[in-house]
This record gives C-alpha cells, structure tokens and sequence, in this order.
C-alpha cells in the first residue's frame, strides 16, 4: 500500500510539473532555469511511468500516461521537424555564433563560414580584439559587409557580417539586453531581408525581470514588408513560454523545423556537455529551412547553429 501511495505522490508531482509547462506558469530564478529542461523532465516521466506500473498503482499509471502525453506534444515535434525540405525560394545560409566575451576561436568561425559558404554571420559577445582576429583570418574576404557595435570585454558587443551589402535599420524595436543590431541584406532575386541579431541577458537570478522583457521585446513576425530573420543567443529555449509567445507571432524555428530542435547548444566546452537549446533562428512566414547543424567552436561556452534557409518573396 505505502508503494502505491508513494507512486501516486510522485505522479501528482510530475503532473504538476507538467501543468507549469503546459500554462507557461514558470516564474522566478527558480522555474525559469528549471523548465529549460523539459525533454529530460519528459524522460524521467517514462520511467516514472515503468515505476508506477511495477507497483501497480493503477491511479499512479493513469496519471503519468496523461503526463507523458502532453510531454510527448511538447517535445516530440521539435525532433520530428515539419518543415519542407524541398521548398523553394531564394537561398540564405546563415550562421551564428555566442564567442563567449571575445574568447571563440576565430579562426574556426572563419573556417566554417567558407565550408558552409554562409551569406550572413550573426555574432553575440563580440570584442574589439575578436573583430580583430575576425579580420586577421579573413573573414572580410569572405564577408565584406558589417555592421555592428563591438566591446572591450563582456557580453555586450554584437555584430553581422553579409556576403551581400548592407543597411543598417534603426526603430525596429527597442532592444533590452547587449547590443542588437538590425540591418536590411540585399539579397539578389527580390526584395532586401531582414536581419536581427538577438542577444538579451541571460536569466541569473538579479536579472529575471529584465531576460524576459527582454525576449518580450523582439519584434513580431512580419506579414509584409522584408522577409525578417532573427538569429542568435535568445538565452531562451522552446519550452520557455515568452519564446512560445515569439514564435505564435509567426515565427518558425528552423532548428525544430528540420528536426534538429533537441539539439543542445550551451553550455559547450565545461565539464557537462551541451544540455540546452538557447541558440536560434528564426523565420517569419516567408522563410523556411531545408537543413540545419549545430558546430563546435573551441573557446566558446556556446555551440555555433547553422541554418540553410529559403526565403520568398
């Protein structure tokens, strides 16, 4: 009798988790960092699952398989992806990368950025030696094209670089976090697209409030105009409700699109490995991928994220 009840305790547990999930009720230094985890959480309710039925509580089993039911709708799909992988449009292959106050590699940026014949580079903590090393190894040739606002050390600096030329747009939104810049890309066949790279401070327990305005600041997803990317260090995951809240805009994740989405990204290069997906990008209902790939950079505390994309319009 005492197993079963204990099943059940622990059942209602789960499902409570869970509800915090579903409701996006997370709040605090507490939840917020906690629900970066829910596909682990999802695991541990499958065996959660198995222990309940080896101790036949038939109220515990009925509980946990409504709980991973609605564990399996939240993270399943991000690893099935449900995008076209044929879909047509110009092609825009970008990369972004978090350097980690200057100290990624630059040469290993540089490197990948002609592997992958990328058309735009999205770069987070970017310092004024980085962007020297950047230029030393030579990116300029690759990427002649930059805006951006780069920093001593720290977080704060950020910065593109474009294949094609550039302009940099203001009064798009007003950025809450590091330095966010904005440009338009010509990209041949149409019309310019939008670029933003994204960087708001990450959620430690003295800026709570000022990570998720932060978030809550991007710009919706467009429905004319420029098709819009956004790409970068969001220091949010898919399971965080103001990043559900961005992507309902219209917004799609190419990385969940293309099944990629379970795919971690931080912390790299520490004694963990990579546990949580914070790097994204994004496209508004013009664009779309067709592949993704998630890199390693020496250095950094972040992996690098990849996306092939196609944009209409």
């Amino acid at each position: 009798m005492w197993r079963g009840r204990l099943a059940v305790a622990v059942a209602v547990l789960f499902a409570a988790g869970t509800v915090v999930r579903l409701g996006g009720l997370e709040a605090g230094v507490f939840l917020i960092p906690l629900v970066s985890f829910t596909p682990y959480f999802a695991l541990a309710a499958l065996l959660m699952l198995g222990i309940a039925a080896l101790a036949r509580s038939r109220a515990a089993v009925a509980i946990m398989l409504a709980v991973c039911a609605c564990l399996a709708w939240c993270v399943l799909p991000r690893a099935l992806g449900s995008g076209d992988a044929s879909a047509g449009g110009r092609p825009l292959r970008v990369l972004t990368a978090n350097l980690n106050g200057g100290r990624g590699d630059a040469s290993v940026i540089v490197g990948l950025a002609r592997r992958l014949n990328v058309d735009v580079l999205s770069i987070q903590e970017l310092t004024y030696s980085a962007e020297d090393r950047l230029a030393a190894t030579g990116l300029a040739t690759l990427l002649p094209y930059h805006v951006g606002k780069a920093d001593f050390r720290g977080p704060e600096g950020s910065g593109v670089y474009s294949r094609y030329p550039m302009t940099e747009r203001t009064g798009l939104f007003q950025p809450v976090g590091h330095h966010m810049p904005v440009v338009e890309v010509a990209l041949p066949g149409g019309s310019a697209v939008e670029a933003v790279v994204v960087h708001p401070v990450a959620p430690v327990p003295s800026t709570v409030p000022e990570w998720e305005a932060g978030v809550a600041s991007l710009p919706p997803a467009p429905t004319s105009g420029a098709p819009r990317i956004l790409a970068g260090d969001f220091n949010a995951t898919l399971d965080h409700a103001v990043f559900r809240r961005l992507l309902d805009t219209g917004y799609t994740d190419a990385a969940a699109s293309t099944g990629q989405g379970l795919t971690p990204t931080w912390p790299h290069g520490r004694s963990l490995p990579p546990l949580v997906a914070i790097d994204h990008v994004l496209t508004d209902g013009r664009g779309s991928a067709v592949g993704v790939q998630v890199l390693d950079v020496p250095g950094s505390d972040h992996r690098a994220l990849f996306a092939d994309l196609r944009v209409k319009g």
